[in-house]
């Protein structure tokens, strides 16, 4: 129609380009245009850019001319092909205003359902449709959506008028309410607005219109959908369109219904139809949770033992009708379809089709049966497995065998397990997240505005909804686990306490969620490993044929270099040496050394420290035999490792024979104003080079007995950190060679090693090809480097870097993904320039980015060797990193 109003349905059931571009129109629009251009039963309908809402947010919420015009034009587009006009009082045009970023956001942005009610049109609707108990129930539903969406009202207020209403009827549901329960609801409702708003509720149809239109936008910038955009690296200044299309109506009777549909089950991928249904209802009644559906097919109600019929059975024609369009659908966009639908007396209209969520097990089962099946090739099958989700299936299971004490059984809305004290509200939720708890949030049913408490939360619990509620919906693209519908559940806010079945428990008592099965059960039960084979296995081997970089782990211990090499790392590519000091048996010594007065005393300690660091590298070498191996030395301030508090200092003195007063003072000397930024990294080792030979040599005769017990050696990089200078790594290379050549020597063995640096100071990075004629190898300490670059400290910086995110100041928490812009630049100039020096210098990333698929993907771009990343996390970065190739 133009460039920012797109029409559908009807005689305007094509899409061009521009219109089938969800960066354009979103998601929903781009698929309802195309839903009608392939010939499916559309309501007809007209989608506004995403452009527009990003203007009316920037220009202070304003509708300029055009676009009044436009919309004008195009509702005039919708009444034709509807053969009705919008606020006739005689046969109304009823319409429904949604909304649709380019990505899906379920529930986090606001729909209104039978836009275009007022005092005379529902007498319309009324005459009309022949059925006056159906249009009093629709303009109720109009009025508290509205009044909840566009005018900022609480819906509780209607939610109780409601349930008093139903009450005092001694009714249960909501469809045994006859028209004239409806029409006393409605004026109740009318006067909530009044008495709340101290005005009328809106009559102009237009007005209701415009409104609506303005609440989607607004939503964009809404609290819930902001942290939902984080959570998710969706970008702020995407905006959403708005989606307004001709009401068809679930809610006319025993003929009509409303569902949500997969074509294959989105929580295990099997190839098997999914969904849910209610007959006599609306679409928001499904996802809102607020009546238990019923099943889609028989053979899902039989399996689970219910008594409504599903809608194979009590709707087969239009089941059958449904069944041809999950088959188009799937065949025309080669992938697993979530679809809205409704029947409207025995006619079906698709209201929706995206793309579903699924499980990170769906994931791969989906992929990689679509290959078998032809519908989509290998490296499409890897594109479309999202890296992060892997991370749901890297984690622990229950114990089939564990002893269970099971509460009741709800739904298993989203599956894998997870143990935590019950929470009843989100914010308790995200504040016993931060100080270090596991929770469980347990609600009657959730909404948008919990979404923090959701992902705070180790896995939720629903009294209320089905399978296509806002919990599971949300649980499943979060990969937390999620029972909804639980029978039995009761909640009292008051008393923080709740009831499940028989057993009374209280906020803080333990909980375990299975939601493979929907079983919740008291306390915690006992935990299994992953198994990490069938269609994650093959799906792993796709991605190594397709990746160029290697993938190496961030270990220091045998059992994480274990776990790392299960995952498929092709080495390490950090240990932090430091962590092996922490040791109760070991601090002392290190404590020693720190405070010795010279450097016969802090030899002594070393003395002491070497067998176990030389036992340390024995085992990891043990563990990661053939490949490479960076170790890097020292690096925290020594002040990290001295005592706290007057007992440790006591006891240090007890086994050191010296002083507590000598040893504070020597304590005192060491203190650093700014640590960070202070007597750390190579600077250790060039004041006090007694400490780095003491670990040279531990790597070098650990490697030399590794070498000659089994002849499978690894390749020891022995790293210097916090470089700035040619001259520092000048002199520690130095150090290391000398001790390498004694210690082979000694050892009447030799080993192939590297010495290289750590890139984490913004001079390294412009130095680097200084730095390149003493080193091997360049591994960029990304989480310091954006520390130094940005002057931003990582440990104190979650006080406003959230507030940066939400501004647009930062995209994503640098911390997270890396600030390419800046800290990448550095990057890419450190590798160019050690390149320019050294033809065949090995360039790897070890800060944690290394595990984040947008860094990897810039670590690809930028022509690095190797990503290491901690080993939960190895899987992903091997995914990422064969998808930055593809790409």
């Amino acid at each position: 129609m133009n460039d920012t109003v797109f029409t559908f349905g009807g005689d305007a059931s094509h899409s061009n380009a521009r219109q089938k571009d969800k960066t354009v129109t979103g998601g929903k629009g781009a698929n309802l245009a195309e839903m009608a251009a392939i010939g499916l039963p559309v309501p007809p309908g007209f989608t506004i850019a995403t452009d527009e809402c990003v203007r009316y947010l920037k220009e202070g919420g304003d509708f300029s001319d055009e676009l009044q015009a436009a919309v004008a034009k195009a509702l005039q587009h919708i009444e034709k092909t509807a053969e009705k006009q919008f606020g006739d009082a005689a046969d109304p045009l009823l319409v429904s205003v949604r909304s649709g970023a380019r990505v899906s956001m379920p529930g986090m942005m606001d729909t209104v359902l039978n836009l275009g009610l007022n005092d005379e049109t529902v007498e319309g609707l009324a005459a009309t449709s022949g059925d006056p108990r159906f249009a009093w129930d629709s303009y109720r539903r109009f009025i508290q959506m509205y009044s909840d969406v566009v005018l900022g009202l609480d819906h509780g207020l209607f939610e109780e008028a409601l349930e008093i209403a139903k009450e005092d009827k001694g009714f249960y549901n909501d469809t045994e309410m006859e028209c004239e329960d409806w029409q006393a609801l409605v004026a109740q409702y009318k006067a909530i607005v009044r008495e709340e708003l101290g005005e009328s509720f809106p009559q102009d149809v237009h007005r209701q219109l415009w409104g609506a239109i303005r609440a989607v936008f607004d939503s964009w910038d809404s609290e819930r959908a902001k942290v939902y955009r984080r959570l998710n690296d969706i970008p702020g200044d995407w905006g959403t369109a708005v989606n307004v299309q001709a009401m068809v109506f679930g809610n006319m009777g025993e003929t009509s219904a409303t569902g949500v549909a997969f074509t294959r089950d989105p929580a295990t991928g099997e190839r098997a139809y999914y969904g849910e249904y209610l007959i006599n209802a609306q679409g928001e009644d499904v996802v809102a949770g607020i009546r238990t559906p019923q099943y889609l097919t028989r053979a899902a109600r039989e399996a689970a033992g219910a008594k409504p019929l599903s809608m194979e059975e009590a709707m087969p024609d239009a089941y059958a009708e449904l069944v041809q369009v999950f088959e188009l659908l799937e065949r025309h966009y080669r992938d697993m379809q979530d679809i809205e639908f409704t029947v409207e007396r025995g006619k079906l209209w698709m209201l929706q089709t995206r793309s579903g969520k699924r499980t990170a097990k769906a994931a791969l089962k989906l992929a990689v049966d679509m290959v078998g099946e032809g519908l989509i090739d290998e490296k499409t099958a890897i594109l479309r497995v999202d890296p992060m989700a892997l991370d749901q299936l890297l984690h622990p299971t229950l114990d089939p065998e564990a002893p269970r004490d099971v509460l009741t059984t709800g739904l298993p809305a989203s599956p894998g397990a997870a143990s935590g004290r019950i929470v009843l509200d989100a914010d308790t939720a995200e504040q016993w997240s931060q100080r270090g708890e596991k929770v469980i949030l347990v609600r009657v049913e959730t909404s948008p505005e919990d979404i923090h408490g959701m992902h705070a939360a180790q896995g939720i619990l629903t009294a209320r909804g089905g399978m296509t509620s806002h919990a599971a919906v949300v649980a499943r693209g979060m990969g937390r686990p999620c029972v909804s519908g639980a029978p039995g559940v009761s909640i009292d806010l008051k008393t923080r306490t709740l009831r499940i079945g028989e057993r009374d428990l209280a906020e803080g008592d333990t909980l375990t969620l299975d939601g493979a099965n929907g079983q919740v059960m008291a306390g915690q039960v006992a935990t299994i490993e992953p198994e990490l084979a069938g269609d994650f296995g093959v799906l792993m081997e796709w991605a190594d044929r397709h990746r160029r970089m290697k993938v190496r782990t961030n270990a220091e211990t045998p059992a994480d270099c274990r776990m790392a090499r299960q995952f498929g790392a092709e080495g390490i590519g950090l240990c932090r040496t430091e962590h092996m000091f922490f040791d109760a048996s070991r601090i002392r010594a290190v404590r020693e050394m720190i405070l010795a007065d010279d450097e016969s005393g802090r030899r002594a300690a070393l003395d002491k420290l070497l067998p176990e660091q030389r036992a340390d590298f024995r085992e990891i070498f043990e563990v990661m035999a053939g490949l490479p191996c960076t170790i890097r030395l020292l690096d925290p301030p020594l002040h990290e490792f001295l005592p706290h508090g007057d007992a440790e200092f006591e006891e240090l003195a007890n086994a050191t024979g010296l002083g507590v007063d000598h040893l504070k003072r020597r304590a005192g000397e060491l203190h650093e104003f700014n640590p960070m930024l202070g007597h750390r990294g190579c600077r250790l080792g060039i004041t006090y080079p007694e400490i780095y030979e003491m670990q040279a040599r531990a790597i070098f005769e650990a490697v030399c007995d590794v070498a000659q017990d089994s002849g499978a050696a690894p390749l020891p990089e022995v790293m210097i950190p916090l470089v700035a200078t040619k001259r520092e790594l000048e002199l520690l290379r130095g150090l290391v060679d000398r001790i390498a050549a004694e210690v082979f020597a000694e050892k009447g063995c030799e080993v192939d090693y590297l010495v290289g640096t750590m890139i984490e100071l913004p001079r390294a990075a412009l130095m680097a090809g200084e730095i390149a004629e003493e080193a091997r190898f360049f591994s960029f300490g990304t989480n310091d480097l954006t520390q130094t670059t940005l002057g931003v400290s990582r440990d104190d910086s979650a006080r406003f870097l959230a507030q940066y995110v939400d501004r647009g100041i930062f995209a994503r928490d640098p911390f997270v993904s890396l600030d390419i812009d800046g800290v990448g630049q550095l990057v890419e100039i450190a590798a160019e320039r050690g390149r320019a020096t050294r033809g065949d210098i090995k360039l790897g990333i070890c800060g944690e980015h290394g595990g984040d698929p947008a860094s990897i993907a810039f670590c690809e771009q930028v022509g690095l060797d190797y990503v290491s990343a901690s080993p939960y996390r190895v899987p992903i970065a091997r995914l990422a990193a064969a998808q930055a190739a593809l790409r």
